[in-house]
């Protein structure tokens, strides 16, 4: 059973930093595409960065130049630096990954974690 479990989330003030990590675990293979998602009380789940197993990136235009997306592929591990966060930024962020394991090729998601910006 592949699982994602997302850290690293809490309460900081604007123009403060976080880290968030996920670990996936299970009987993986390798895992393709990891993105970041964040999703903020009334409004959808937006796409915030993904990376690819070779380690292109793709970011949304709002935190272009203040979030830096990266990943561990030996530790199955995938981390979003955020710096200068806005209240704007305040969501609860899912990690996502497609996971090819033991069981098959499926999309999975974390439990999320919630990020509040606001002093």
């Amino acid at each position: 059973q592949v699982q994602l479990v997302e850290s690293g989330g809490g309460l900081v003030q604007p123009g403060g930093s976080l880290r968030l990590s996920c670990a996936a675990s299970g009987s993986i293979f390798s895992i393709y595409t990891l993105g970041w998602y964040r999703q903020a009380p009334g409004k959808q789940r937006e796409l915030v960065a993904s990376i690819t197993e070779s380690g292109r990136t793709n970011y949304e235009d709002s935190v272009k130049g203040r979030f830096t997306i990266s990943r561990d592929n030996a530790k199955n591990t995938v981390y979003l630096q955020m710096n200068n966060l806005k209240p704007e930024d305040t969501a609860v962020y899912y990690c996502n990954g497609h996971v090819i394991s033991i069981a098959g090729s499926y999309d999975y998601w974390g439990q999320g974690t919630q990020v509040t910006v606001s002093s």
